[in-house]
């Protein structure tokens, strides 16, 4: 059976570095050797190296320490300090109203979006033009958002405005170019890289337990790195410069030791009730435990609150549900309590965690377990676990590096490159706004079309996976198209009633005008348009807007004016009946009702005298040679326009007439050559006589009704 070969990893600190040859058989991992060397001048300054010279030396001179006895050692697994990790949270939206049901390609295309504006931000605040400076290690969607109210999946969704919420984290380029430049001057490959507190995380802190609010304190001797867990993920790194020499200072001034005797006094202190110290006098002194913690107690608090105070931070103000402290600096005494009590969590809620709380891991005998190797374990692990590559694309047609820290896609590639993905999509068409019954509408354009996407030349999505080598070439989508829509679509339904009228089939439909005109369903609709569209509810607005040749004066009751007084004439207007039934003009219209319709009919001057009772004339009968005669003048005289009316003469509705009344006067003989013709005899004798009731009278004798009349010629 094969030997699986040894792994080397690397923990580059502050302080020193600490160098492990780890075996790996099956699922477990062995520690056989261990060298820790200190940096002979300040290299490392957060987590960034500073002097590549100097920290390539200290890894050659572990490297070859190492390999005296494991063989030669060609390659090292090594991390990028959490410190200098940075999370930044961002958020993005789109429009959607215009879309169809949203997909995942458009989902991730404004997660990505979202991710590209943390890396502007973060470059903002660094003060640096480049985004894709940043290698963007991670991104956790936070919520997704449909019209501003929190949703679990946007997937077929439809709504106005969809949003996304993330957290991502980036690292910058020159940390992990520094790490490789390093490596090479010692002769060393890059086996694997990770992170220092994803490599701690991965072997204490299961996925099934990031859901939990727990922070992960790598307390060093120069710096106190923290990782913040939450909602199945890492959300927040952050970085304190105070750590475990603070306190190894403290003691090393309280008890005059040097630095490597207070080192070891302060691991002493966590174990033993009574430590024995030698000063730089050469006095040897054994001091009770609680009498050393006093003495460096103010050291102690300023430690514990400068942690708390970071992880307050970091974790929105709020304490976490527990804390795990690992690393060297983690030994100080009583520093897990007094942390605990500062953040206002029970004492077991706050506890450090050596590789003894790391499965499947075994030691070679010899070597101390403690806290300070959980993070180069950790290392040494995600080397097999999760190693991290770089993977080589070129991105339309310029080389881009990625940091592989997890499965890399199209998106990635576009985000190393410093492609801005907010512009990719194409612009919405034109929209246009209309005005339909005087309410206002937006029509928007057609929505742009997604970005082309190529790999290797053929097409591909957003989350399709890179590998070293592709080539992918990304295009602009269309614009969308102006919007164009025809009055029928802006209007749910067109109703439409069928009723016969005088025994017609009429249709009754809407009116529509469009900007005041009258126009059909079928018109194309502008910006700007106005719109109308009414539907005739009652007989009167059916009427005033059907096609049927219907007058208007059909329309009303038949009305004249006399002396200025208007006066209706019912038995002369227009009459509506409705299946049998007569009907007001203001009665609704139901589908297939039958209506007659029947126009009013002019009255001459006498039919309109008469309703009104208004007598014409004054008359009376006489008899002129034994024959009844009528005689008769105007006792009302009726004017229409100024023109005199005669009895027999058509009235129209809404003539205006003027009546005059005429003084009674009695009738008299001369009265009645108006009515008769009088036959001169061809030869008179003499003269005439006019005969009233047998006796002679004259032509001023005044007549009364039934008198005898006649006129007598003498004869020759």
């Amino acid at each position: 059976m094969e030997k699986n070969p040894s792994i080397f990893a690397l923990d580059i600190g502050t302080r020193s570095v600490v160098g492990l040859i780890v075996n790996k058989t099956g699922p477990s991992y062995k520690i056989i050797d261990i060298v820790i060397r200190e940096h002979k001048e300040r290299a490392m300054v957060d987590g960034q190296i500073h002097d590549v010279i100097a920290v390539s030396n200290v890894i050659r001179e572990i490297k070859e320490i190492l390999e005296v006895k494991h063989g030669k050692l060609t390659s090292a697994a090594v991390a990028a300090a959490g410190r200098a990790l940075k999370t930044e949270r961002s958020s993005e939206s789109i429009q959607i109203s215009s879309k169809p049901l949203i997909q995942k390609e458009d989902i991730l295309h404004v997660e990505l979006s979202a991710v590209q504006k943390a890396q502007y931000a973060l470059a903002e605040k660094n003060q640096s033009e480049k985004s894709y400076d940043y290698y963007c290690v991670g991104y956790s969607v936070i919520h997704y958002f449909l019209d501003k109210q929190e949703i679990g999946s946007l997937i077929d969704q439809q709504g106005n405005e969809a949003s996304v919420e993330i957290i991502s984290t980036f690292l910058p380029k020159v940390v992990v170019e520094s790490l490789i430049s390093a490596l090479h001057r010692a002769d060393l490959d890059m086996q694997a890289l990770t992170l220092e507190p994803i490599a701690a995380i991965n072997v204490l802190i299961p996925q099934s337990m990031r859901r939990l609010n727990v922070a992960l304190v790598d307390i060093g001797a120069g710096t106190s790195d923290i990782a913040i867990s939450d909602e199945g993920t890492v959300i927040a790194y952050g970085m304190v410069p105070i750590a475990g020499d603070e306190i190894t200072e403290a003691i090393s001034d309280q008890l005059l030791l040097d630095f490597p005797l207070a080192e070891q006094a302060k691991r002493d202190l966590l174990a033993n009730d009574t430590i024995q110290v030698v000063d730089i006098l050469g006095f040897e002194t054994e001091i009770n435990r609680q009498e050393v913690i006093d003495q460096i107690s103010s050291s102690i608090d300023r430690l514990a609150e400068s942690i708390r105070d970071e992880i307050m931070h970091l974790n929105k103000n709020k304490s976490p549900k527990a804390v795990m402290l690992v690393g060297g600096g983690s030994l100080t005494p009583e520093l897990s309590k007094r942390l605990a009590y500062s953040l206002g969590l029970p004492e077991n809620r706050v506890a450090i965690r050596g590789i003894d709380a790391i499965n499947q891991v075994e030691m070679t005998e010899g070597i101390q377990k403690g806290p300070e190797l959980v993070t180069p374990i950790g290392i040494a692990v995600a080397s097999g676990q999760t190693p991290v590559h770089y993977v080589n694309v070129t991105v339309n047609q310029k080389p881009v590096r990625l940091f592989e820290m997890k499965r890399l896609t199209v998106g990635d590639s576009m985000l190393a490159s410093g492609i801005k993905l907010h512009k990719l999509y194409g612009k919405p068409g034109l929209a246009m706004i209309v005005k339909v019954n005087q309410q206002s509408i937006t029509i928007p354009g057609g929505h742009g079309e997604s970005p082309v996407l190529l790999k290797n030349g053929k097409p591909c999505s957003f989350e399709d996976e890179v590998l070293t080598g592709d080539d992918i070439t990304v295009s602009k989508g269309k614009d969308g198209t102006k919007a164009t829509v025809m009055i029928k679509d802006l209007i749910d339904e067109f109703p439409q009633k069928r009723i016969y009228m005088n025994g017609e089939e009429m249709v009754i439909t809407a009116t529509i005008k469009q900007n005041h005109q009258l126009t059909s369903p079928e018109s194309f609709v502008h910006d700007h348009d106005e719109i109308s569209f009414y539907f005739p509810e009652t007989i009167e607005e059916m009427i005033r807007t059907s096609t049927y040749p219907f007058r208007n004066e059909w329309l009303n009751e038949f009305t004249i004016s006399l002396n200025e007084q208007n006066i209706k004439l019912e038995q002369f207007s227009s009459k509506l009946m409705r299946n049998g039934a007569k009907v007001s003009i203001l009665s609704p219209v139901m589908d297939q009702d039958s209506f007659e319709l029947k126009p009013w009919t002019a009255p001459t001057l006498m039919l309109f005298a008469e309703t009104q009772k208004i007598q014409m004339d004054y008359s009376i009968q006489v008899f002129f040679e034994e024959k009844m005669i009528s005689l008769s003048r105007p006792l009302h005289e009726f004017y229409r326009n100024g023109e005199i009316l005669h009895e027999d003469d058509l009235l129209n509705h809404g003539d205006k007439l003027q009546m005059t009344t005429k003084e009674v006067e009695p009738f008299i003989f001369q009265d009645l050559f108006r009515f008769v013709d009088i036959q001169l005899p061809l030869v008179s004798a003499g003269r005439f006589m006019l005969l009233k009731n047998g006796e002679e009278c004259t032509f001023y004798d005044i007549l009364s009704p039934g008198d005898h009349v006649d006129i007598s010629w003498p004869e020759n």
